[in-house]
């Protein structure tokens, strides 16, 4: 593989990384994500305490970042309890440092052209 495609995103990571994109594009996912990176899975009642949102509308919340495999649940008696997955917030970070790797070498471009 040359240096230049390893700096570039993969054209199969753009779906998923536009996926994981918009999960994370609001403030109560965002908040839910933050709630569950505390380490433990979490029921829909603890993930509504001091929030304004019904449970459907958590619920609703949490389906969106489940198809993104941000979390998954699991089945705990007559509950079900939600997860934080890391993987696709890892696979957005490279992502996002190859998107930056490109810009640092187009940058790098426009200084050599401006400074010759």
């Amino acid at each position: 593989m040359s240096p230049k495609s390893r700096s570039r995103p993969a054209p199969r990571q753009i779906p998923a990384a536009a996926s994981v994109f918009a999960a994370l594009g609001d403030q109560t996912r965002l908040s839910l994500v933050a709630k569950l990176c505390r380490g433990r899975p979490s029921s829909i009642s603890q993930l509504t305490e001091g929030s304004r949102l019904s449970r459907q509308a958590i619920t609703k919340h949490l389906r969106v970042l489940e198809r993104a495999g941000i979390v998954h649940s699991l089945r705990s008696g007559r509950e079900n309890l939600f997860e934080f997955d890391p993987k696709p917030i890892e696979s957005i970070k490279d992502y996002l440092g190859l998107v930056s790797a490109q810009w640092d070498q187009a940058l790098g471009r426009v200084k050599s052209f401006v400074e010759d």
